[in-house]
């Protein structure tokens, strides 16, 4: 299985998701690849924000490796699951779908805790501290019901 995580510029929500997500795939051995990535190009390359190191540093995960990097049309030929993380996301990815498939791949990332709510995770970028500290509460809880699926599906091994 093989799960992607888009938000703006890929430095706070989507690599937040990525390192949540990929700690719980260690910790319950689940065979799965995760990702994130953005749509705009204004940080490519970019590590982290901060505020997003920090909360995840706070909760005994470690980000700072990961770079920015754009969403390519291959992402819907290389994954299985595409998370995006509002619907300024969902609309994106909704007007690049080439067919049914690419579209099958597609939710909201709170839809893994409140199926079909469609609800938003807010963009922390012009928030304080706190915003960051909310958004992994909620990436954290929406991350383990994802992970909890995966174990369903895929015995540890």
């Amino acid at each position: 299985m093989k799960i992607l995580f888009v938000c703006t510029g890929n430095i706070c929500r989507s690599p937040l998701a990525e390192g949540i997500l990929r700690s719980k795939i260690i910790k319950y051995h689940i065979s799965a690849e995760v990702d994130s990535c953005g749509f705009e190009s204004f940080h490519i390359g970019d590590s982290p924000d901060p505020r997003a190191q920090y909360v995840a540093k706070k909760n005994g995960i470690d980000i700072s490796s990961h770079r920015a990097r754009l969403f390519s049309m291959d992402d819907f030929d290389n994954f299985d699951l595409i998370y995006v993380m509002d619907n300024s996301h969902y609309q994106r990815l909704k007007h690049l779908l080439r067919n049914i498939n690419d579209g099958l791949k597609v939710d909201f990332i709170m839809n893994s805790i409140y199926p079909g709510s469609n609800f938003n995770v807010d963009d922390p970028w012009y928030s304080d501290f706190s915003a960051f500290e909310k958004i992994f509460h909620q990436l954290d809880l929406a991350c383990q019901s994802i992970a909890d699926q995966l174990r369903e599906k895929s015995p540890e091994i």
